[in-house]
């Protein structure tokens, strides 16, 4: 999912308690005193009116809240949410098993195959390789076989009053809002529990920002629609940043002595750090040459390409040199696993 996200995916914490919301007030012997802990009901006219302010319609608002009830379990699930330790990483392999299996690349190939001349347009269009976008609809549903069940409107507006992420999920609210009142019917508005729907699982925000229309009849229909799913994807990526004609990562093996040590990152990122720290420093492909480590199966791109070395399980593992186009993949969903096993499921569909 997007984190968006990302996308996608969104960021694992351990869920606090229940929004306070609660206001301060001077009484008349001066003592400070809070105001009573706002209503689900209340919360929603505040959105109702953020929309209004924003365009729109009336018609929407009170199609969309009217009767709309807070959902305890889509917070439960928010606040089941495990953890993240910097010091523990569990091993990629077993993930690399449940996440490019042979159903997935089977299915892959097979819409690869029958999708010549959609994809050829995609890639001639947005200049992203479509077995990577073919890639990211596989992770994100399994090609949409699982889309989510959960009533959006009332998700959405449920993590946006429990509070630990209001911001984000108020913005999501009245983004959701603005795809009805562009024409996206109520009845396609179900997904995650998160908030994330259709094929490539987009936030309402994301949607508004990158779905394409891409066979022209009017809607960016990114639930059943195969030619829109994949321009939306494809555009996500362009404007996410994807160099054309660069590839995302080469698989490489690294020579007995190579001092890791002297290649260690120093620098923090200020986005998923604990993602970005794993890596090493940035090296063109000629200075990785030139320190023996050698491709493991294609053919090295140019040497003037940046790449950064990373080895998710450690000496002794499959280890591979990324570039700046696996970056475009961790702004869809800031993992590292996830990011890796796209490029490696992309490359499966190619073969």
């Amino acid at each position: 999912m997007i984190r968006l996200m990302t996308c996608l995916a969104l960021a694992l914490a351990v869920g606090a308690g229940l929004p306070d919301a609660r206001a301060q007030n001077a009484s008349t012997a001066g003592t400070i005193v809070p105001a009573a802990p706002i209503t689900f009901t209340a919360f929603m006219q505040t959105l109702a009116q953020r929309a209004r302010a924003e365009g729109v319609s009336d018609a929407t608002i009170h199609a969309v809240i009217d009767g709309l009830t807070y959902d305890p379990d889509v917070v439960h699930h928010d606040r089941a949410q495990p953890g993240v330790s910097p010091a523990y990483a569990p091993r990629f392999e077993p993930y690399r098993r449940t996440h490019v299996d042979a159903g997935r690349i089977a299915r892959g190939r097979a819409i690869y195959a029958a999708s010549g001349p959609l994809i050829a347009g995609i890639e001639a269009r947005y200049g992203v390789p479509g077995p990577i976008v073919l890639a990211i609809w596989g992770h994100e549903t399994n090609f949409g076989s699982f889309t989510g069940n959960y009533d959006l409107p009332r998700a959405i507006a449920s993590l946006a009053f429990e509070g630990r992420r209001r911001t984000l999920f108020s913005g999501e609210f009245i983004a959701l809002l603005k795809m009805i009142d562009r024409g996206v019917p109520r009845a396609k508005l179900q997904g995650s529990w998160a908030g994330a729907f259709g094929n490539p699982q987009f936030l309402p925000s994301v949607y508004l920002r990158v779905a394409q229309d891409a066979d022209g009849d009017g809607l960016a229909d990114i639930w059943t629609n195969r030619a829109d799913t994949l321009a939306s994807i494809a555009n996500y990526f362009r404007d996410a940043g994807w160099r054309r004609g660069e590839p995302w990562g080469i698989g490489v093996t690294i020579p007995a002595g190579f001092d890791r040590t002297a290649m260690a990152n120093r620098l923090v990122s200020p986005r998923c750090p604990q993602v970005f720290m794993r890596h090493s420093r940035w090296r063109t492909i000629a200075e990785w040459r030139a320190a023996g480590i050698l491709p493991a199966h294609a053919a090295w791109p140019d040497d003037r390409m940046q790449a950064t070395l990373f080895e998710p399980d450690g000496p002794g593992h499959p280890a591979w040199l990324l570039t700046g186009n696996y970056r475009v993949i961790l702004d869809y969903n800031c993992s590292n696993y996830y990011a890796l096993s796209v490029g490696l499921l992309a490359d499966e569909i190619h073969h």
